[in-house]
This record gives C-alpha cells, sequence and structure tokens, in this order.
C-alpha cells in the first residue's frame, strides 16, 4: 500500500466524527480492527500541526516505501513488523516506537499482524 498523508489544508475543521473521542480514557489500540487482507485505519486527531492516525495491518501488509516533508513518529500498539528507514531495518513490536526523519525514505511491513500509532508532526 502506498502511503499519503493528508494535506494540512484540509485540517483545523471542525470534526464531529472525532468528537466522541475527546475527553475520554481511550484504549489506542482497539479503535481499529484488524481486516482480513487489508490495511485499515482511524484518523484521531487532524490538525494544521500534525495529526495521528490508528492504523491495523494484516499479516503480510505494509506501506512501500515513501518520504514525508515532516517528522513521524510510529508506536506498535499491537504484533510486530519489519521498518526501513534511509536504508536501515529495524523489527519492532508492541511497545516500541520509531521516529522517521523528515525527507528519509521509509516503508514497513507486517510480520504478523499488527496495530500502529503514527503521528505527524507537520512545520
Amino acid at each position: 500500500m502506498e502511503f499519503k498523508p493528508e494535506s494540512p489544508e484540509t485540517t483545523d475543521k471542525p470534526d464531529k466524527k472525532r468528537d466522541d473521542l475527546k475527553g475520554k480514557v481511550l484504549v489506542l489500540k482497539d479503535l481499529v480492527n484488524y481486516q482480513d487482507g487489508t490495511v485499515a485505519s482511524r484518523m484521531v486527531v487532524n490538525r494544521k500541526a500534525g495529526s495521528i492516525t490508528l492504523f491495523s495491518f494484516d499479516e503480510d501488509e505494509g506501506l512501500s516505501e515513501h518520504t514525508a516533508p515532516y517528522d513521524a513518529v510510529v508506536t506498535i500498539l499491537d504484533g510486530e513488523c519489519e521498518v526501513w528507514v534511509a536504508g536501515e531495518t529495524f523489527q519492532l513490536k508492541e511497545g516500541e516506537t520509531i521516529i522517521f526523519p523528515a525527507n528519509a525514505p521509509h516503508a514497513l511491513s507486517a510480520i504478523t499482524r499488527f496495530k500502529m500509532m503514527l503521528i505527524m508532526i507537520r512545520d
């Protein structure tokens, strides 16, 4: 799957679909379900300053290599994946985090089904 971050121009508008998440204690990995043979996502926060999106990946799914013009923080919420950042390979599991530097090529692939939180920090 190719990843294309949302454009910041579409953010900071009232967002009724995420109002039910505000002011509550959340278990992030429970907010996005696994779907057979695909990647599912759920945006939690979307603002000009950045966004938080939850993803679930079925086994053997992933995101193809790409770059982003801003830093991205990935935290694994469940399962395991392999990550490539600027030519280095890492295996991550639940509770681990990696920061993708702005403009560095990166990709990821499921080792097992896994869920992650992606935090994008924009300028």
